[in-house]
């Protein structure tokens, strides 16, 4: 399996971080840190037997996608065990997603995953994973408490594959005013 996702500049890593620590602190799960995953933002979950056919699908894309600002305006679960931070499917973020759909869908013998197609897709940051079912209604009173609408910006992309989790490729997104 391979992702395609986006990260973020160094304030909105910061802010992020900061939630990851603080539910790592407040309910024991250090599932985040152990495994030293950063604040990322998947955009598409592509299967694959080959990566290197992913490769010029990435070299099109470093050429069309330009930087873009999310608003983080709440969180949410996928429940049993995972929480995150919800950003707004906005238009910049939904460009991004088309474009990423667009330059992967039509190469041969790879499946994109319906969860990470155009409007069928669930924008988060997962800020705590594996959290028991005390540890979820922890993580909740603690973002009930921190948590504060934000808005971050989305300065790089890469695509990786997992199991265990490996950059293939990563590169710098265009300013708006590049492009």
């Amino acid at each position: 399996m391979y992702l395609v996702t986006l990260y973020f500049d160094d304030k909105t890593n910061k802010i992020l971080e900061r939630y990851i620590r603080l539910l790592s602190e407040k309910t024991g799960n250090d599932f985040m840190i152990a495994h030293e995953v950063p604040p990322h933002l998947t955009i598409s979950q592509i299967e694959s037997r080959d990566e290197n056919i992913l490769f010029s699908a990435m070299d099109r894309l470093q050429k069309n996608l330009s930087e873009g600002v999310v608003d983080f305006v709440s969180v949410g679960m996928f429940l049993p065990s995972v929480l995150y931070a919800a950003p707004v499917y906005n238009a910049s973020l939904d460009m991004i997603v088309k474009q990423v759909f667009e330059a992967f869908e039509s190469i041969p013998d790879i499946r994109i995953s319906q969860r990470y197609q155009p409007m069928s897709f669930v924008p988060h940051v997962t800020l705590g994973k594996t959290l028991s079912k005390e540890q979820m209604q922890e993580a909740v009173k603690v973002m009930q408490e921190y948590f504060v609408p934000f808005r971050g910006e989305t300065v790089e992309v890469g695509l990786s594959k997992v199991n265990p989790f490996c950059d293939l490729v990563r590169f710098r997104l265009e300013s708006e005013s590049n492009v």
